[in-house]
This record gives structure tokens, C-alpha cells and sequence, in this order.
């Protein structure tokens, strides 16, 4: 495993591999690494030639300057199970490496409006941070395929339309959401919950998995009322569940008219943020 943290050595290392005709596979992550990222690697390892894997807690994405600064870093961690899954390249650069002074401003995306609702309606400028962060990945590394999870459902949603927009040579491929055996979806957040608070959690799946049969007998936002109130009764303080269009990410009336349809949500607990989400119709 070769590590980098200056955008030129990645760049040179790029263009040589690019010469023997080899492929380009890219996960972007901000490190605190479990198994749901390994599944990104794993699938660029089947799907590409060489597999690069970024750790970068990327600044400019973070609305609260305390989630900054308690999210986990775990370098040493991250990198020692990189090596043990034989990842080919690890980049890991400086927030000057990133956003140096020279660096030319992109202007602003007009997303419409896929960055105010769920999420970036309780995160505002979220997504901008997002974009700017990928975009600039996508330019230093340019890969022939983007690993991301779905467990980020609005932000692959978002980063598929950057491309789309900006014309960008790259795949976007979404890898499914990995579980704890408890139906917990894996995040670099859970470390931060007690025992007691991850069995709590448990209840964000098991609701999320009854949706689709709820949906068959109520209105969605008759099921949404329904799921927050099922939430809070579990110990937890639900902050939205929206059911909406797959790719609008507008909400959806009328579950049996739609043909692609994801229900996506947000809760805290013990003063984490936890997201999940589940596609009940494609």
C-alpha cells in the first residue's frame, strides 16, 4: 500500500498507472474506517485495477464547529486496516492541499433544491461543502469510477447530479448500506454511543423496515407520524422522516402512482446524529 499526502506525488502516481492502461477506482472518506467503507474498497477492488481510498475530514462540510470537532479521527486504525485489505493507494492531504490559496474558485452549483430538504434543511451549506470537497477529489484523482455509500442517500443523490451537470468522466457506484448483525446501520458516529444507546438505535431498522407494508394501508405522511412517534417511544429524538421521489427528493403522495421511492431519516441519540435510509420501491 502506497501512501500519499501531496496532491502532485498522487497526480504523478495517477498518470503513470493511467499509461499502462490501468483503471481507476476512488473512495472518498473522512476516515474513522469500519466495514461499510471496506465495501467500498471491496467493490472497486473487484470492478478496477487500482484502488485509491481518500481520508479527508473535510472542513467546509460541517454546519457545527463541535461536529468538526468530536468526529473521530483515527488514522492510525484507518490506515492499518486499509493495509490488511490490500488497498493499493491511501490519500491523505492537508486542508492546504485541498483548498491552497491559488486555487482557482469554482462557482456555486445551483443543485434545484436537491440541498433543502432532509438534510440540508437542518444542515445549511451542508452540501456545498460536499460538492466543493468531491469535485476538487474528482480533479486531483480523476478516476474512471466514484465509490459511495447509500447510506448517504441525499449525498450520492447530489454528487450523481455534480456529474451529470458538470459533464464529468467518472461512474458514479453505489454500494448498499452496511449493518450491524442488530439491523444498525455501520457509521463512524457509533463509536460514540454506549451499548445501552446502540440497542435503543436498533429501532431506526426496524421501523424503516416496516414501512413498505405500512405504506400499502396509510398515506405517507399519515406512516411518517407514525415512525416519529415509534422513534421517540424507543428513547430517541427523531428529527425527520421523509418518503420521497428517489431522484427528486420531493415528498411522495401517493405511494402506488411512483416508481422509485426511498424513505430516509434522522435521529439523535446520547447526542449523536444518526441517518439511515431504505429504498421501498425501484
Amino acid at each position: 500500500m502506497i501512501l500519499f499526502k501531496k496532491v502532485s506525488d498522487l497526480k504523478k502516481f495517477v498518470e503513470a498507472q493511467r499509461l499502462m492502461g490501468k483503471s481507476i477506482g476512488f473512495s472518498p472518506t473522512m476516515g474513522a474506517l469500519h466495514s461499510g467503507h471496506m465495501a467500498l474498497l471491496h467493490t472497486s477492488q473487484a470492478q478496477c485495477d487500482i484502488s485509491i481510498v481518500s481520508i479527508f475530514v473535510n472542513p467546509t462540510q460541517f454546519n457545527d464547529p463541535e461536529d468538526l470537532k468530536k468526529y473521530p479521527r483515527t488514522e492510525g486504525n484507518d490506515l492499518a486496516m486499509l493495509d490488511k485489505e490490500g488497498c493499493d493507494v491511501v490519500f491523505m492531504p492537508g486542508v492546504d492541499d485541498i483548498y491552497p490559496k491559488n486555487l482557482p474558485e469554482t462557482p456555486k452549483l445551483d443543485l434545484e433544491g436537491l440541498d433543502k430538504v432532509m438534510e440540508g434543511a437542518f444542515r445549511p451549506g451542508h452540501f456545498d461543502g460536499v460538492v466543493q470537497v468531491v469535485k476538487r477529489l474528482l480533479d486531483i484523482v480523476a478516476p474512471d469510477k466514484l465509490y459511495m455509500g447509500q447510506k448517504d442517500f441525499q449525498q450520492f443523490t447530489i454528487i450523481n447530479f455534480m456529474i451529470e451537470q458538470y459533464k464529468l468522466p467518472v461512474e458514479l457506484v453505489v454500494v448498499p448500506i452496511v449493518r450491524e448483525d442488530s439491523g444498525l446501520a455501520k457509521s463512524s458516529r457509533n463509536v460514540r454511543l454506549s451499548e445501552a444507546a446502540k440497542q435503543k438505535a436498533t429501532s431506526i431498522f426496524q421501523q424503516l423496515s416496516g414501512l413498505r407494508a405500512a405504506l400499502e394501508k396509510f398515506s405517507p405522511k399519515e406512516v411518517e407520524t407514525k415512525f416519529l412517534k415509534a422513534l421517540e417511544i424507543a428513547g430517541l429524538e427523531p428529527e425527520y422522516l421523509c418518503i420521497v421521489n428517489g431522484k427528486t427528493l420531493q415528498p411522495v403522495s401517493d405511494f402506488s402512482k411512483e416508481s422509485y421511492v426511498v424513505a430516509c431519516t434522522a435521529a439523535w441519540i446520547e447526542g449523536v446524529r444518526l441517518i439511515d435510509n431504505m429504498i421501498l420501491k425501484q
